[in-house]
């Protein structure tokens, strides 16, 4: 293992951004966890990890919270995302949902606002929507999460849609699925991928084989799994943690240096896919 900087991921508007980034999923839910949830994302954020992602969905707003008092003063220095439901993404739900969001992030604009998943409204109304946030400079860009190929051409074939700034999706070393069609549809058009459960919730931690390869490297399964979507090159993984010494795992994963006999051997582990399989979501 050696010193090294987190590789950053360059957006189509031309910011640069971590590669390494941290999750809220499921804070906010329970008062007495919110100061370790705090700590843990201050400790991302001394660490670099200054991506932080959340959304409305998450604890009905609590989680925005959480990263609104995690950031506090230190507003420049971190790259926010959020997330509109679907259900709200109509023209006029849009711009609420998003002011409601910053309401609660405490700041008058979020860095990257992105679509949940697709729900019953024409992605022509929500685009209408990001592109006027973007314009009003509430929102710095927009995206989606949970698009697959079909859902990113028909995106951009709307006015405005070409603007996608990024595709949030369920991909990690047991959901490889992506990198048969979509991952390359994306990269081809310089639209990041952006990596959620990249741990598989935890469960790639207690992988036999990869607990074997880590002890090589003084290093943790979940070290190597996060290495692993670090090495793709368009990918920003957001690791979701409330424990400190796990934000500070997570942050030498960026520092890992696999040899391509090892990254052959998580191949054969994890085999990548033959075909195309539907999205996955959790």
């Amino acid at each position: 293992m050696v010193e090294g900087e987190i590789p950053t991921i360059r957006l189509p508007g031309g910011l640069a951004v971590p590669a390494l980034g941290q999750g809220t999923w499921m804070m906010g839910e329970h008062a007495s966890r919110a100061p370790h949830e705090v700590s843990s994302l201050r400790a991302g954020i001394d660490l670099g990890m200054t991506l932080i992602d959340t959304a409305e969905m998450y604890a009905e707003g609590g989680a925005e919270r959480i990263v609104a008092e995690a950031v506090g003063s230190r507003r420049g220095e971190v790259f926010l995302v959020s997330k509109v439901y679907p259900w709200n993404a109509s023209r006029r739900g849009t711009l609420d949902a998003c002011r409601r969001s910053l309401d609660r992030l405490a700041t008058g604009r979020i860095d990257l606002y992105l679509l949940h998943w697709r729900g019953e409204h024409p992605l022509a109304e929500t685009v209408a929507a990001f592109e006027q946030l973007k314009s009003e400079g509430l929102i710095g860009a927009w995206g989606v999460s949970n698009f697959d190929t079909g859902d990113m051409e028909e995106l951009i074939s709307v006015p405005g849609g070409e603007n996608v700034a990024a595709n949030q999706i369920l991909y990690n070393l047991t959901r490889r699925g992506p990198e048969y069609d979509l991952i390359p549809w994306c990269r081809a058009r310089g639209i990041p991928i952006m990596a959620y459960s990249p741990i598989e919730q935890g469960g790639l931690a207690a992988n036999a084989g990869l607990i074997h390869l880590a002890k090589a490297y003084q290093a943790t399964a979940a070290q190597i799994a996060l290495a692993f979507l670090l090495r793709q090159g368009n990918v920003i993984a957001i690791p979701k943690s409330a424990n400190r010494h796990r934000v500070e795992e997570n942050r030498h994963s960026a520092e890992l240096r696999l040899t391509e006999d090892d990254w052959r051997s998580i191949d054969r582990l994890f085999p990548p896919p033959k075909r195309k399989a539907p999205l996955a979501m959790i």
